[in-house]
């Protein structure tokens, strides 16, 4: 329900600066969030049967042939965890980047209602697309980050054992 009415252009640049504001403000949330918050999989980051240690997102979108275009926001903050390449194989360091993952994933799911607020100042239609760039722009990375969780996890359990 629109209830800010601004010119075209007005509305426009607000939906741009919202955005920014939106995708900062739940980086640093999330950045500041204590890592115990994302030690351990809780049903949010929990693996499904159905995705198969994440085979069904390669089986079903092909994460691997389009992962490697994401953005790696992680990289952008000093307090930040690079995760678009792996920089060891040591057990702590697959530990971490498990465990950012999961703040990735947190990360994407907590901007996705704020679409919701860009009813307030457009028209129904531009709210709808707001939603649908909410999803286009956060669902491909909370995939990649369910691909990838399981088989680090996996890799993790292996040289634990050893």
């Amino acid at each position: 329900m629109r209830v800010i009415d601004l010119p075209v252009i007005w509305t426009i640049l607000l939906d741009f600066v919202a955005w920014f504001v939106i995708h900062i403000a739940v980086s640093v949330i999330a950045l500041h969030r204590p890592d115990r918050q994302f030690e351990k999989d809780s049903w949010l980051y929990r693996t499904r049967g159905w995705e198969q240690g994440g085979l069904f997102w390669q089986k079903k979108l092909a994460v691997r042939r389009w992962k490697g275009l994401l953005p790696a926001g992680g990289a952008l903050f000093k307090k930040g965890f690079a995760k678009k390449h792996l920089q060891a194989a040591d057990p702590a360091y697959l530990a971490a980047f498990i465990r950012e993952s999961r703040r990735a994933e947190w990360t994407h799911w907590l901007a996705m209602p704020f679409a919701l607020l860009f009813f307030l100042w457009n028209p129904p239609a531009a709210g709808v697309f707001m939603i649908v760039y909410a999803l286009a722009v956060n669902l491909p990375c909370i995939v990649a980050q369910r691909f990838n969780r399981p088989r680090l996890q996996k890799w993790l359990g292996r040289l634990k054992e050893l």
